[in-house]
């Protein structure tokens, strides 16, 4: 692959979906070739599994179906729009790829990471993102600017209560000390405007590295 594949994690309102846009405007300005992606969705079928997963009717649905869900969601996103990209020489900016499985169904939901991660490599097949930005905010105030936020998309996830965010936070810790060398941990409770600036920084630092 020619392109750049960045992926942007998070807690529940850690904002990394606001400063994914902000950012691509900047690397873009930079002339850096853009594409900009979030999962679940990205495409049609993709989105339409989005819906199905984040209804917030739907609280039946089981932890495993979940986790196959976003696995297939992300199959097909990947083959459609972002490998693509990728071999067109583009950089692609995704909100959530395999971490937030691992980190929500497999440690959260209790399904065991290794089993997630299983059912994701089928999906994605080794592709695996050249870095990963995780914004770290801690549950609690991550909640908290949900709450105060009242623009924002409101979806299943946001009804489970804190002790699950709490898990999901932990998951992320695991991760960042496993995959360090591709994690890359972003303060995310700082100012909007410094955040993003470290989030661009890393994100060239590494790129530039890389080529």
């Amino acid at each position: 692959m020619n392109g750049y594949f960045v992926t942007f994690e998070g807690g529940e309102g850690a904002g990394k979906t606001s400063i994914l846009q902000t950012a691509a405007k900047k690397l873009s300005d930079m002339g850096y070739d853009i594409v900009t992606t979030r999962e679940p969705g990205g495409i049609e079928i993709a989105e339409k599994i989005r819906n199905i997963i984040l209804d917030p009717q739907n609280t039946a649905m089981d932890g495993r179906t979940e986790a196959l869900l976003y696995a297939a969601a992300r199959r097909q996103h990947l083959v459609e729009k972002v490998l693509p990209a990728l071999e067109e020489g583009k950089m692609v900016l995704c909100d959530r790829f395999i971490d937030s499985s691992l980190a929500y169904q497999g440690y959260a939901r209790g399904l065991n990471m290794d089993e997630v991660l299983s059912i994701n490599q089928f999906a994605i097949q080794d592709c695996m993102p050249d870095m990963t930005l995780f914004f770290d905010i801690e549950p609690k105030k991550g909640l908290a600017r949900i709450t105060a936020n009242k623009d924002r998309e409101r979806n299943r996830l946001d009804l489970e209560k804190l002790p699950f965010h709490e898990h999901v936070y932990e998951a992320y810790q695991l991760l960042v000390s496993q995959f360090s060398d591709r994690i890359h941990v972003i303060n995310a409770d700082q100012a909007f405007d410094q955040v993003e600036k470290d989030a661009v920084d890393t994100i060239i630092s590494c790129f530039t590295n890389k080529a």
